[in-house]
């Protein structure tokens, strides 16, 4: 800012007012100069005017008066309340958007789980139901497998039963035609003169040389009293050779019939008779003790 901006304005009529002022003190002088001189000697006195410059004093600048505030406007209670009335009913709404989102969610939790429910309740039921069928065809088949089996057997009994038949039968015509055979080795049933039968009967020792042979062979441990015989039938090749062997009566020890075999399979040949000749099937008697 300028000095002359600063500076305060100058007051208007200056003039009048210092004459003013010369008038007003010259008069005041006087009338001091005149009560001096009445209340005093008349002692020689001295006066003296002072004159002083009268300083101009800037009168002061008139501010404006600050301009009233306006009054705030009186709020409206009819506004407030109809924005409180639609506040709340904002509130309301949201509330009730909300009640209303999470009642369908729980509807469509509660339809979920029924559904899931009875998805699982179907499961266990078509799962039972299968089982059921399952089981049912497990039975019919086990129940089949047992027919067959049953069938399967008795036709394996019965097959067993005619072939242990038929090998009776042929063991009694072994057993006859060894009987003849041992006959022939004594000399020939009583009454018979022909001299066929010796010829073709083995000789009186050779059962006794077979035996001989098979017996130190036989282990067998049982010490007991009974003395069980096992008849035994044995089929040779024309050198002796033992094919096989197989028991034709059992005896009351398996044990025994068994160790019976065993010794005839380790002797693997048997003796010739005395005139060179092998027969080809043998059926011989063995006793533990004899």
């Amino acid at each position: 800012m300028s000095a002359a901006t600063l500076r305060p304005p100058e007051v208007a009529g200056i003039g009048r007012g210092l004459t003013f002022a010369l008038i007003a003190h010259g008069l005041l002088i006087l009338a001091l100069s005149y009560g001096v001189n009445w209340h005093s000697d008349s002692s020689p006195a001295f006066e003296a005017e002072l004159w002083s410059a009268i300083p101009q004093i800037a009168a002061p600048r008139e501010e404006a008066p600050p301009e009233p505030e306006p009054e705030a406007p009186k709020p409206d209670t009819r506004a407030q309340q109809r924005a409180a009335e639609e506040e709340a009913a904002e509130q309301r709404r949201d509330a009730e958007i909300a009640i209303a989102k999470d009642r369908k969610r729980r509807e469509e939790q509660a339809r979920e789980q029924a559904a899931k429910v009875e998805r699982e309740k179907a499961a266990k039921e078509k799962e039972a139901k299968d089982k059921a069928v399952k089981d049912k065809l497990d039975k019919e088949k086990a129940e089949q497998d047992r027919k067959k089996l049953k069938d399967e057997k008795v036709a394996k009994d019965a097959k067993e039963a005619k072939a242990a038949k038929d090998a009776d039968a042929r063991r009694e015509a072994l057993r006859l035609e060894n009987l003849r055979r041992i006959q022939g080795m004594a000399g020939g049933t009583p009454g018979s003169t022909g001299t066929a039968a010796q010829n073709a009967a083995p000789s009186a020792g050779y059962a006794g040389r077979i035996k001989g042979k098979i017996r130190p062979l036989i282990i067998y441990g049982d010490d007991g009293a009974a003395n069980p015989t096992a008849e035994v039938q044995v089929t040779l090749g024309p050198d002796g050779r033992i094919l096989g062997s197989k028991v034709l009566k059992a005896s009351a020890d398996a044990d025994w019939d068994r160790a019976v075999l065993r010794a005839i399979e380790k002797a693997e040949t048997l003796p010739r008779d005395v005139d060179g000749r092998v027969p080809p099937v043998l059926i011989l008697s063995f006793r533990p003790r004899e």
